[in-house]
């Protein structure tokens, strides 16, 4: 899954709050697939919401969870819980055969931001990405009608 660049913060304009774009889009088809999926059920209410999120997404958790609670509102989602499990970047090298973790730009502890180095961290070749694009629901927890 491709994203666009983001907005990593809400913008305020008088009483009016602009959610960030990119968080909000994501949350809303995340929102419409749960919904859908609820109509399989007789739930009552949900819970919670668990996603897995990963981190080459740049998909901001706190944006999300601000985004969820207010497009929540009035629907079946409303007071449930939105939970976020980031997953960890990890590639494969076809040439040395390394699988596992990527190394980091700017972990020194002046750098504000860590910039995965999608290289081989044994050989330095090319890879291919194992884990760290997802963005899916993996479990709602609902509570069914008697």
């Amino acid at each position: 899954m491709a994203f666009s660049s983001q907005i990593t913060r809400a913008v305020y304009i008088g009483r009016k709050i602009l959610l960030p774009m990119h968080e909000v889009s994501v949350v809303a088809d995340l929102m419409a697939a749960v919904k859908k999926e609820l109509e399989k059920y007789d739930a009552v209410s949900v819970k919670a919401v668990i996603l897995t999120v990963g981190k080459l997404t740049n998909l901001g958790t706190e944006q999300m969870e601000f985004a969820y609670e207010i497009m929540s509102k009035d629907s079946i989602l409303e007071g449930s819980m939105l939970m976020i499990e980031e997953e960890d970047i990890k590639v494969a090298c076809g040439k040395c055969g390394y699988e596992g973790p990527v190394n980091y730009m700017g972990t020194d502890e002046y750098a504000h931001y860590q910039i995965p180095v999608l290289s081989c961290p044994k050989c330095g070749s090319a890879v291919t990405v194992t884990a760290g694009k997802t963005c899916c629901v993996r479990s709602i927890e609902i509570e069914e009608a008697d």
